[in-house]
């Protein structure tokens, strides 16, 4: 049987202090923040368990208890989802490598994405192209008409990613924060943290000859990182309730 999106284990990153957000956060984390009467994060939670993703590891760091305590006491139906905080900074890799050891968990594939962002897209899409043994890891990239705000991706005709560019003005791709990565593929990773997926463990990958695709969508994102963005989150929630888990 080939892998399945029931199979990937899911580690959400929600360590994230929300430098630029927190005076609007009223003390909790970033991926915290009341968006249509629920933390956001509870709004990916959703996404996954309408994705058929059946497990979650929360990786937590600034008030990692409100995390766990919420999710504990209002879990999320058919997601079993669990928390692993960092006591230190570990950056995006490092925080998904302490989730990864801590959870004690071996799944063929792991599906790393931000609690601070969200993007529609069919996970299954990814998971068909991963598929293919010839393929180290997936990224989920957003076809923005304005990438001005963040880095974007540059590919090959045929989806490959080659490298993360700088910001500029102009149409782009852009990551959406969603990676699903063999298991296989974590000993390649860069020995030491904290650790960037973005700076450090992608480019050193497609250095050492990794194929990395891009799978390409157009459904809505959105990050909450900015005063501007979260003020946008509760109207693209309401906009998108139907691509949620009930």
């Amino acid at each position: 049987m080939g892998l399945e999106i029931g199979n990937v284990t899911a580690v959400v990153l929600a360590g994230g202090f929300g430098t630029r957000i927190q005076h609007l956060l009223a003390g909790v984390p970033k991926p915290m923040a009341p968006v249509a009467g629920r933390p956001f994060l509870e709004w990916v939670l959703r996404y996954l368990a309408r994705q058929g993703v059946v497990k979650a590891v929360l990786s937590t760091g600034y008030l990692a208890n409100a995390v766990e305590d919420y999710f504990r006491s209002q879990p999320i139906a058919g997601l079993f989802t669990s928390c692993v905080a960092e006591t230190d900074p570990l950056g995006t890799a490092g925080g998904f490598l302490n989730a990864r050891r801590l959870a004690g968990e071996s799944p063929e594939a792991w599906l790393v994405l931000n609690g601070d962002s969200l993007v529609f897209a069919d996970l299954s899409l990814a998971v068909q192209v991963l598929a293919d043994a010839a393929i180290a890891g997936v990224l989920v990239g957003c076809a923005m008409e304005d990438a001005s705000r963040y880095g974007t991706l540059a590919l090959d005709t045929n989806g490959n990613l080659l490298r993360f560019e700088e910001k500029r003005p102009g149409a782009g791709v852009i990551s959406g924060g969603v990676y699903l990565l063999r298991d296989c593929l974590i000993t390649e990773f860069p020995d030491r943290l904290p650790l960037s997926f973005e700076q450090d463990v992608f480019p050193q990958l497609l250095r050492r000859g990794f194929a990395l695709k891009v799978c390409v969508t157009d459904a809505p994102f959105l990050d909450i990182g900015t005063p501007e963005s979260l003020r946008l989150a509760e109207a693209f929630v309401q906009e998108n309730r139907v691509r949620l888990c009930a």
